[in-house]
């Protein structure tokens, strides 16, 4: 910024000397702009166009055009060429830049008018293509009405046009028409388009991507026998996974085509089983050959089609196993063959004419042939890697056939635990930092949460203290895990997850930062802790955390330009699609308005400790918040929710770990609204607008009571103390009576979440609450606090009647809040690991993972201690940031 100022006082003393120093001007504006000066800098430039052929001036265009993108401000840039190509019009740079420009910022209606009027005056080929992909992006990507249908089948015919005049000279050419019929569902002038017979036979040939998508094509305009030759000549040459499913979809699409003709139907069956056996049989490609046969016993068998067995097509469920006996020993081996298992036990239980037994007797056929093997690789496998990781595998195939049975009895889900954690933490291969013994603790690891919520479930409050110990537990085998082997991703992630149900943000926070996320995971992966150190009184560390996401997708606006930029002028036409729809994905991100919102508390809780805190709220832009039902609607959710190494299907809740793990509900579309109308109803009471505020806050009592159990009690909470806090304001003008009532109503909401001296000095006995809820609801009351002191603020401005005895009662709850906090600061401390030992270590009270916590307190007491002190440490840094703030609050 030294730099910028610098360049600013260069263009003052300039313009002392030349008041008409035209590229002066253009400078200053250009350095008004980097400054925050927004309006001045808009001013300069309006005032510079005003002047006859200034924009013809390259020097003063270049300032222009770049105060203008900085301030994200494409239709003045498009101005600023404009007004230049009238003094140039011969100048074919200015024309492109006006495409470019509009191209880029997703102004497809000008960009179309741009890409004709460049074509028009050069006549140049790669101009034609523009055209069409304009059309093609305004068709596809133009918000509000519009004609789809009418461009796509103008960038159709002049595609077309192209390739009959032999000006389809490369495959992003032929690329981009197969994009504009694809568009339309025309399949079959896809396929023409790719036509071995056309002018571009042998660049289609030699493109891998094309002859997939011929193939598929083939298969979809169900010209099958036609598919099948070109599938088997595609791998004679190569092993490619979409063309395996290609070849089985084309297949059984044979054999159903062929009904009435068991012959036919048998020969397509023996040419594929043929050649899948010969595929198998070539070096480095059994494992895409064997994966293919399963594919086609399942499609088989979900089809109805009884032609398998005489032409040597096994049962899915034997197939299965076969396909497990070859790969058992590679790390892919259970994503691969998952589904199958699913899909196997779920068809006998759907299929028409079958009983509720059917899928029993599927899950006793693949348990029987499970335990067949499991023991043989359990007893092998510390011989070597090989053999430990088809331990691995049968393992998780053990998990999955538990989980399809519906297994509820917690003591069978730890049923061979010890024999995981003997391997994964004890054995030769464990301090070789083996893949597969991490691979055994993480196992473990699962079965154990597994176990855990099954036993001690959150909502049956006796059992918590189980509950608590037994995370605990687990922890302590997640941790030695990570140290030996600190490179696993997915350890961590359980790791984070635990600790933050033990309210233990710092610790969580530092092993997600070791994750070394990148860009774009923080849009698939930062719900997993954006706004938990907001929950957890950890409230500047959740908002670098919460300006870190919203500075990503602030990215995005800048480098997603540039690559469509780059597009156009290299001609990679095809990937134009791809990030646009890349952009829409990113500005539309659901996670993208979670961050935002979790930023805009944090920032309302750190600004709320300052009087000036009315102005912040006075001048909060409402409109930029205020989200409709069809904008929610839009928001595209990227987050990833199998990220955490899943065993079974998504949509199984029970065992779905990534939900049971969840410490408070994930954000949802109601959260969203609800932490947009929140500092809306902060904004009217700051400019005293009563009418509205009376509004936002009948939409937040609404939108709870849609949400249920999608928003936490935390949430809620939060919310009852915003709609006490408008409640207090509204009636001091309209019931000024009722007013004592509604300030004793918040009080009470406040003093409940104030941990009281017994809770703020914990007992071992009382220690899971600490963890459980203590914490979430002395952050959560603290917030409400803050919108309580503005509040205040905002009163006394206004000169309310009510403000002083508000003032008041928030004095006395900030000199017990003074008073108890510091007490649950210094037991987190020193003390609070004597309790943890007294109630998570040493006790001998029984529980579920009993032995597993003796075996990690007599061989892993370094992991112990490192969970005792990531427990402390964390609960210490809670209790000193909502400290900090109740300090610091002035009221």
């Amino acid at each position: 910024m030294d730099n910028v100022k610098q360049a600013l006082k260069e263009c003052d003393r300039l313009l002392r000397k030349n008041p008409n120093h035209l590229s002066a001007h253009a400078m200053k504006a250009y350095a008004l702009a980097r400054l925050g000066d927004t309006d001045a800098a808009l001013e300069i430039g309006e005032r510079i166009l005003k002047v006859p052929k200034s924009a013809a001036n390259s020097h003063v265009r270049q300032a222009l055009v770049l105060t203008y993108k900085f301030l994200r401000r494409p239709g003045e840039v498009i101005a600023v060429y404009n007004a230049a190509q009238k003094h140039l019009p011969d100048d074919e740079s200015i024309y492109t830049s006006i495409f470019l420009t509009a191209a880029s910022n997703e102004m497809f209606s000008e960009q179309h008018q741009a890409a004709v009027a460049v074509n028009k005056a050069f006549k140049r080929e790669k101009y034609t293509w523009w055209i069409v992909v304009s059309l093609l992006a305004q068709a596809q990507f133009e918000k509000g009405p519009g004609n789809a249908q009418l461009q796509l089948t103008l960038a159709q015919r002049m595609a077309e046009k192209a390739l009959q005049d032999h000006h389809v000279r490369n495959t992003e050419h032929l690329r981009v028409l197969l994009l504009v019929l694809e568009a339309q569902g025309n399949h079959e002038a896809m396929l023409s388009a790719l036509s071995l017979d056309s002018s571009m036979a042998q660049q289609i040939a030699n493109d891998p991507d094309l002859v997939t998508q011929r193939i598929d094509l083939l298969v979809k305009t169900r010209s099958f026998k036609e598919a099948i030759d070109a599938a088997a000549q595609t791998l004679d040459a190569r092993d490619n996974w979409i063309d395996y499913k290609l070849y089985i979809e084309a297949a059984v699409g044979a054999i159903k085509q062929s009904a009435g003709d068991p012959d036919a139907q048998q020969q397509v069956l023996r040419d594929t089983c043929e050649r899948l056996t010969k595929w198998s049989h070539a070096r480095g490609r059994a494992r895409g050959a064997q994966l293919a046969t399963v594919e086609l016993a399942a499609k088989i068998g979900i089809s109805g089609l009884g032609v398998g067995h005489e032409s040597g097509v096994r049962s899915l469920g034997d197939q299965i196993w076969a396909y497990v006996d070859l790969f058992q020993n590679k790390a892919i081996c259970y994503s691969d063959i998952m589904q199958y298992f699913v899909d196997n036990v779920r068809e006998a239980a759907a299929t028409a004419d079958s009983s509720p037994a059917s899928s029993a007797v599927l899950l006793d056929f693949h348990s029987d042939q499970l335990s067949q093997r499991i023991q043989q690789v359990r007893q092998n496998a510390d011989s070597s890697e090989d053999s430990a990781q088809a331990w691995v595998n049968m393992e998780k195939v053990r998990y999955l056939l538990q989980a399809l049975r519906g297994d509820d009895d917690p003591e069978k889900w730890i049923d061979g635990v010890d024999s995981l954690l003997k391997s994964g933490l004890d054995s030769k291969n464990a301090k070789a930092k083996q893949a597969a013994s991490s691979d055994m603790v993480l196992l473990a690891c699962q079965r154990l949460i597994q176990a855990t919520f099954l036993a001690y479930p959150r909502e049956q409050q006796e059992t918590h203290g189980l509950l608590t110990r037994s995370i605990f537990t687990i922890l302590c085998v997640l941790e030695e895990g990570i140290r030996l082997n600190g490179e696993n991703f997915l350890l961590k992630l359980y790791t984070i997850r635990l600790y933050l149900c033990l309210s233990c943000y710092s610790r969580a926070r530092t092993l997600y930062d070791s994750l070394d996320i990148k860009h774009i995971q923080n849009d698939t992966l930062g719900y997993f802790i954006v706004g938990q150190g907001l929950a957890l009184g950890c409230f500047i560390p959740d908002l670098e955390l919460s300006y870190k996401g919203v500075s990503f997708y602030d990215t995005a606006y800048v480098t997603i330009p540039h690559e469509l930029e780059s597009a156009y002028k290299n001609g990679t036409y095809s990937n134009i699609p791809d990030f646009l729809e890349f952009n829409d994905n990113l500005k539309n991100s659901f996670q993208r308005q979670v961050s935002h919102r979790c930023a805009l508390r944090n920032e309302t809780i750190e600004q709320g400790r300052s009087k000036d805190v009315v102005e912040v709220l006075e001048t909060t832009d409402t409109q930029s918040i205020e989200l409709t039902d069809s904008v929610l609607a839009s928001l595209h959710d990227n987050r990833d929710f199998k990220v955490m190494g899943l065993l079974t299907p998504l949509d199984m809740a029970q065992c779905n770990l990534e939900i049971l793990t969840r410490p408070t509900p994930v954000h949802s579309v109601h959260w969203i609204r609800v932490f947009s109308l929140l500092p809306q109803a902060m904004h009217y009471m700051a400019v005293a607008d009563v009418e509205a505020l009376e509004a936002k806050k009948g939409q937040l009592v609404s939108t709870v009571a849609e949400a249920g159990d999608l928003l936490s009690v935390y949430d809620k909470k939060i919310v009852e103390g915003i709609c006490c806090v408008a409640d207090i304001y509204t009636c001091s003008l309209g019931n000024p009576g009722s007013v004592d009532e509604k300030i004793d109503e918040l009080v009470k909401i406040i003093d409940t979440g104030i941990p009281d001296e017994e809770t703020a000095d914990p007992k071992p006995t009382d220690l899971s609450k600490l963890p459980l809820s203590t914490i979430r609801d002395l952050a959560a009351v603290t917030e409400i606090f803050t919108y309580a002191i503005c509040a205040k603020h905002a009163a006394s401005r206004h000169n309310l009647p009510f403000s002083n005895a508000f003032g008041f009662a928030l004095t006395q709850l900030r000199k017990k809040a003074l008073r108890c906090i510091p007490a649950l600061k210094s037991w987190s401390n020193k003390p609070a690991r004597s309790a943890i030992s007294d109630s998570w270590i040493d006790t001998d009270q029984p529980m579920l993972l009993s032995d597993i916590s003796q075996h990690m307190r007599t061989k892993h007491k370094q992991a112990l201690d490192t969970v005792v002190k990531g427990c402390a440490d964390s609960w210490l840094k809670s209790a000193k940031g909502v400290l900090a703030h109740w300090e610091q609050c002035s009221l």
